[in-house]
């Protein structure tokens, strides 16, 4: 095969390729390590900081002109913060995009049930946040096991996710004299994060789904709706070429191809069966880019959140999340007493433990979330559980609303507190909510290199189906800011860069021997599942809480060597 013609993914790091010319040519330089479009160790520029490692790259990325991108396609699943910002980004600069969900509308994703808010450093204020700190605050709060280059840009790009949402219409919430409001999350000691009210991911969501519609209204993006990922093609060079989808209406199979596929489809906590995260947050896709060689990365770290409400009922089928912004003005108690059954309003204050004020006096109750959440589930198990099951501790909001007034904390947190009364059945303003760790976030994923590519070149994976920014716990508010950032202000700039070797390169074939081969792997495994005639009296949901329950005794919130 000659040099040209050979996949341009697959050549070594000595050939390089000028779309001015279509040809491959010798690289100007090779002291950076970093080749257009070639998938490297971690293609991160070397011998540049790593604080000044995206912004290079940026300006060095091969670049595809305005007239030569309707001539790539872009496919991508998951219409999510992450996968509605790139589809609609990479609209907006031409390329040809076909994005696939798994709902009836791209303003269903998971990323709507987010609360509390998202993180940048682009107020100063009066506290000394900066760049750095939030560097560090997510390096730290994730036990210093991030890749710190990709936490370099996440806090670089901050301060342009707040200002493009307020632009595209997310209506963040303000002080008196009209400027952008913030709060503290756990793990900091600043005030950096923006929200709108307790519906940050909400309105994030329908600011990125509308500027979405936009770009599907324009004909730069064509969306597939009731779409479910059941497979990928992969030629035999190892490159993702496509998707084969399942349309969950008629269960009709169909391959998609393209010169990129990018996965934005969520991430696996629904292993544990009770978690915040939707039924059809199935983590599918993940999988199946698994099968087909995608590396996974940290699949161990997950996060368990402190403030989830409790299991109340033996068939549950998942738990509610209560923002961390709760955290600010609610103080974390257990009665000194084991087993007392008194009602909380009755207990003395001389009666009560703060056990995150008393252990870790520097942040209080806004301690890391692991921390939290390993702390009450030590208050649980040792007895001094509340509540019917003796299960939750409690958050008081008692002291705040003393000090402010109760319209402020109404103002603060109507929704949440609204949310809880549905739910548990007691008014928050005048007793003390009860909340409990539940999994709610996983930090790992399927590795990816610093442009967002996973091991096989063509497939880039983004937002929580990716490993990337939060090491061995996420900070909160990063989580709205991760997927922002990517779907925005990184893809925009990678998958171009991707692309740009492969100028002339028609779109793949979707009857190729290997679209083939991957669509009747699909309808094999469909039939498979559906043959089976056996006489189990349980179904897929008793044997999900059996084995979520297995894991979350044996792997759950604190683990030892064992």
């Amino acid at each position: 095969m000659s040099e040209v013609t050979q996949h341009p993914h697959n050549q070594t790091a000595d050939f390089n390729y000028d779309e001015a010319v279509a040809a491959f040519t010798a690289p100007e330089s090779s002291v950076d390590g970093v080749t257009v479009g070639k998938v490297l160790k971690d293609n991160a520029p070397h011998d540049v900081s790593q604080e000044h490692q995206w912004q290079w790259a940026k300006e060095h990325f091969g670049m595809v002109s305005p007239l030569n991108r309707r001539k790539f396609r872009v496919l991508i699943i998951g219409t999510g913060l992450a996968g509605g910002a790139a589809a609609a980004a990479l609209g907006e600069l031409g390329y040809d995009v076909k994005v696939f969900t798994y709902h009836d509308s791209p303003r269903r994703a998971h990323s709507i049930a987010a609360q509390g808010g998202v993180n940048s450093s682009r107020g100063k204020k009066l506290d000394n946040d900066s760049t750095y700190l939030h560097t560090k605050d997510t390096v730290k709060g994730g036990d210093y096991r991030c890749r710190e280059n990709d936490c370099w840009r996440l806090a670089m790009e901050s301060p342009k996710v707040i200002d493009h949402m307020n632009a595209i219409g997310a209506p963040f919430s303000r002080e008196y004299g009209g400027t952008l409001a913030t709060r503290s999350f756990g793990g900091v000691q600043v005030s950096r994060t923006y929200y709108t009210r307790g519906q940050t991911g909400q309105q994030l969501q329908l600011a990125t789904t509308s500027a979405l519609y936009r770009q599907i209204g324009a004909g730069n993006v064509e969306i597939f709706t009731h779409n479910e990922l059941v497979d990928l093609v992969v030629n035999d060079d190892g490159v993702c070429e496509g998707a084969v989808m399942r349309n969950l209406i008629t269960g009709e199979l169909k391959v998609h191809t393209g010169h990129a596929t990018v996965l934005a489809t969520g991430g696996y906590g629904n292993v544990y069966h009770m978690s915040t995260l939707a039924k059809n947050s199935n983590a599918s896709a993940i999988m199946r880019a698994y099968d087909r060689g995608a590396y996974l990365a940290s699949p161990s770290f997950v996060q368990f959140h402190p403030t989830g409400l409790p299991v109340n009922s033996d068939w549950q089928s998942k738990t509610i999340l209560m923002s961390e912004s709760l955290r600010n003005d609610g103080r974390i108690w257990t009665p000194k007493k084991k087993g007392d059954d008194r009602d909380p309003k009755d207990i003395p204050e001389d009666e009560r433990d703060y056990f995150l004020e008393r252990r870790y006096p520097a942040f209080g109750n806004l301690v890391p979330r692991d921390i939290a959440s390993r702390a009450n589930a030590q208050q649980i198990n040792a007895g001094y559980g509340v509540g019917p099951k003796k299960n939750s501790v409690y958050l008081d909001l008692g002291d705040a609303i003393n000090r402010l007034g109760k319209d402020t904390i109404r103002e603060r947190y109507g929704n949440l507190i609204q949310m809880y009364e549905e739910a548990i059945g007691e008014n928050a303003y005048e007793t003390p909510m009860r909340i409990a760790p539940t999994c709610h976030y996983t930090m790992g994923g399927l590795w990816t290199d610093f442009n967002e590519m996973t091991s096989v070149p063509g497939l880039f994976c983004s937002g929580e189906s990716s490993w990337m920014y939060h090491g061995a716990n996420r900070l909160g508010a990063n989580s709205l800011l991760s997927s922002s950032v990517e779907g925005w202000f990184t893809l925009p700039f990678t998958v171009p860069n991707y692309l740009a070797p492969l100028l002339g390169t028609p779109v793949p074939d979707p009857e190729s021997p290997q679209a083939k081969a991957a669509l009747d792997r699909a309808q094999a495994r469909i039939d498979r599942l559906m043959n089976i005639r056996g006489d189990n009296p349980h179904g897929p949901e008793y044997y999900h809480r059996q084995l979520g329950e297995i894991l979350y005794f044996s792997c759950g919130v604190a683990r030892n060597v064992e």
